[in-house]
């Protein structure tokens, strides 16, 4: 052995088996600068993660500073991808930041929330069999390397994939299988409890959720039995965590000064902006108020950091009251009931018809402008990875504006959450969709949240049913969404769930669980949770108040548009198929692309053609639909003998005939003799370039695509008239006589 690999540390290597797949963990080699790197095997895919504290903590930050990265590689599944101008990888797609979104949503309640030292996992995919699918790979590397580690965390996790196929739950299913399945479920489990629920569901009932979620917590748990035995014999000893800053006296001070107003603030039906105004207030002076008791800092240390802590102590303040009101007397923001949805308000139409579909809708203070826009196959976005290249028909995309919360931002790019919001949408949406063989538009919907007050997502989710509805897209079911909240008390036992979460609620409370379905079941789910788990008996109750959420919102929903338009916008373009056989489909393309360009220039229509032969002709006008038709149904139509066609002379050639375009990009000859019954000396004294002809087909060669055709077999011969044999009935005769040689070019 050379003395480089030598150099090399061995691997440790630990081995589960997942019902028929083993799980490969291997680590103590690779990386070993950062705090912890692990490698997740499946199959022949493989994903490392690497877990990075700093060593101090980040100075002016109230927040965890957590950061999830996913990494795709080109390499991985063999690739190299990109322009012909940039082959490195750039800004990752949309697919991993939403699963960089997932792993994050299952760590981020394990962590000590008082943390505030920069904690960076990456997870990158080394490895991709097409077959093995690299998330669950990825989560699992990731949840250990988080456990080796010596950052404060609890758990450890596991997390696995539930399918749903032929109404049997599949562990794990492989990239193929997931194309058959009714359910595409994660679900991260501790020790204890489910953590992260993500799903997308083709309106599953939910008594099958709840029994997906239950096998899913089953096989986590295993995987997270696992890592705590492994954590045990080879992690690090984690370091203290950071306890939250304490200061009875002063606590005491401040909830006497702000309790008696915060308290009617919660309870009275205020704006979302006077109710935070009103707590603002108290979040500034809160300083200066212990300040009239203790005496300025100056150069004592003790009071300068109770005074930095003296807004954060308020809020905390203000958020046990959310709590406490909810636990002990049910009562919510505005005095709300915990099962009591806000007012909703939906209209379609907002906007000119000029814009295919539009629709407002409106819960509470949240507000959600939503657009349906409709357009050719070609319009389809083209995503390209290390699994090759994927054409999205539908996609969903969502914007919150810093307007939207009453707020100034520099960040006006598309964020992390953003792009989560807008997909949960999507994923609502799609199991109702229609087929492209019934409908092959490119369906893109943007939601604009224009006000928002908790549950913008679901906003985005019922307003892209308005939409697309309005727009005239024939959905299978209207869908509408819900978020669901909780306040729990881990040592009473007791939790309420929260229907139609809203901002305090969310801020202060323990779960934000978002679910959208049909009134036949469920299509997506997203929970995200502050504590480390759920109980069990949480999961039936709140797929049950989601239901019934879901429910009143869709009958609200129906009273604006009870299903969808049988007509599109006029301004919508429109398409039309036709099908071609798969040799013709050069004959529509043209040398080069010269006869599609041809069309689609001279028509301003747009045409999309599968390998299949379907051919995809989107117009704005009527009329240029059909010509475009007609132009390639020209092009691919067989020469029918004795059928008449129209024809335009293209070119004479003296002595022997004419040559005549008699279908699109179709030429045929019409011979001397068969320009009419008497003997034709020049052909210009019958025809003239630029003439159009009524001729008959009279002979089809299918092996060589000749065509010959006549002017004069339009007519009966004149009386008592005898004609001379032609080509179409005797031995061929060249213009010399029988046997004489043939003149001019090859026939046509």
């Amino acid at each position: 052995m050379s003395s480089s690999a030598a150099a090399i540390k061995p691997q440790k290597e630990f081995t589960l088996l997942l019902g028929d797949k083993p799980l490969v963990i291997r680590t103590g080699s690779w990386a070993s600068q950062a705090n912890a790197t692990v490698l997740c095997q499946m199959g022949g895919t493989v994903c490392m993660s690497n877990l990075t504290m700093s060593a101090e903590p980040r100075v002016g930050v109230d927040f965890l500073p957590l950061q999830v990265v996913y990494q795709e590689k080109f390499y991985a599944g063999g690739r190299i991808a990109g322009s012909r101008f940039r082959k490195r990888e750039g800004r990752p797609a949309d697919a991993y930041v939403l699963l960089a979104r997932v792993i994050d949503r299952g760590l981020r309640p394990m962590f000590c929330k008082y943390i505030r030292n920069d904690i960076q996992v990456f997870c990158t995919v080394l490895s991709y069999d097409d077959e093995n699918e690299h998330d669950i790979a990825a989560a699992n590397a990731a949840n250990l390397a988080t456990a080796l580690s010596d950052c404060p965390a609890d758990g450890p996790l596991g997390t696995v994939r539930v399918g749903l196929i032929g109404g049997e739950l599949v562990l794990n299913p492989t990239r193929e299988a997931r194309t058959k399945s009714d359910l595409d479920m994660f679900v991260t489990a501790s020790l204890d409890r489910v953590v992260m629920i993500e799903a997308g569901a083709n309106q599953v009932p939910e008594e099958q959720v709840l029994k997906a979620i239950e096998f899913g917590k089953k096989w986590a748990q295993k995987i997270a039995r696992f890592f705590a035995d492994l954590q045990r014999d080879i992690g690090k000893k984690k370091l203290p965590a950071p306890a939250a800053y304490k200061h009875e006296e002063a606590e005491a001070l401040l909830k006497a000064w702000v309790m008696p107003t915060v308290t009617k603030a919660i309870r009275d039906p205020l704006a979302k902006l006077d109710r935070r105004a009103i707590f603002n207030d108290f979040m500034k002076k809160a300083a200066d108020k212990l300040t009239e008791k203790f005496g300025p800092a100056g150069e004592k240390e003790e009071l300068a950091l109770l005074y930095a802590h003296a807004a954060e102590m308020v809020d905390k303040i203000i958020k046990t009251e959310v709590r406490r009101l909810i636990l002990e007397e049910g009562v919510r923001m505005s005095s709300r009931k915990v099962d009591q949805i806000r007012p909703i308000g939906a209209m379609v139409d907002v906007l000119p018809n000029f814009v295919h579909g539009s629709a407002l809708f409106q819960r509470g203070e949240t507000q959600g402008l939503t657009t349906c826009t409709l357009g050719a196959p070609g319009d389809r976005q083209i995503v390209e990875g290390m699994t090759g290249e994927e054409k999205l028909r539908y996609f969903h995309h969502y914007n919150f504006p810093p307007f939207s919360v009453g707020e100034t931002s520099n960040r006006l790019m598309v964020g992390n959450r953003e792009i989560g919001h807008g997909n949960l949408a999507q994923r609502a949406i799609e199991p109702v969709l229609p087929g492209e063989e019934q409908f092959p538009y490119t369906i893109r919907t943007v939601t604009e949240i224009l006000e928002s007050n908790g549950s913008s997502s679901m906003a985005a989710t019922c307003g892209s049913t308005l939409a697309l509805m309005a727009a005239g897209v024939p959905i299978t079911a209207p869908v509408s969404g819900v978020a669901l909240g909780l306040v729990s008390d881990e040592e009473k036992g007791k939790y309420v769930i929260l229907s139609d979460l809203q901002d305090e609620e969310d801020f202060g409370g323990d779960m934000d669980f978002k679910m959208t379905g049909t009134e036949k079941g469920v299509t997506a789910i997203q929970m995200d949770i502050k504590i480390k788990g759920l109980p069990d008996a949480v999961f039936a109750e709140a797929l049950e108040r989601a239901r019934q959420g879901r429910l009143q919102i869709l009958k609200i929903m129906l009273a604006a548009i009870p299903e969808p338009r049988k007509e599109m916008s006029p301004h919508a373009p429109r398409i039309e198929t036709i099908t071609v056989n798969t040799e013709d489909i050069r004959l529509v393309i043209g040398k080069g692309g010269e006869t599609i360009q041809k069309i689609t220039a001279e028509l301003g229509v747009e045409i999309d053609i599968e390998d299949s032969g379907l051919v995809f002709v989107t117009a704005k006008s009527g009329e240029a639909m059909a010509k475009a038709k007609e132009w390639i149904l020209g092009i691919v139509a067989k020469p029918e003998v004795g059928k008449v066609y129209a024809s335009k002379v293209v070119r004479i050639i003296p002595g022997v005939g004419a040559i005549v375009e008699f279908l699109r990009g179709k030429d045929g000859m019409i011979h001397i003799s068969e320009l009419q019954w008497q003997r034709t000396e020049n052909v210009e004294d019958i025809l003239k370039i630029g003439d159009e002809v009524q001729a008959k087909v009279v002979e089809y060669d299918p092996v060589e695509g000749k065509t010959r055709l006549s002017l004069k077999q339009m007519s009966e011969p004149p009386e008592g008239f005898t004609p001379r044999p032609s080509f179409g009935g005797g031995p061929r005769r060249g213009p010399g006589g029988p046997g004489g040689p043939r003149r001019g070019p090859p026939r046509r």
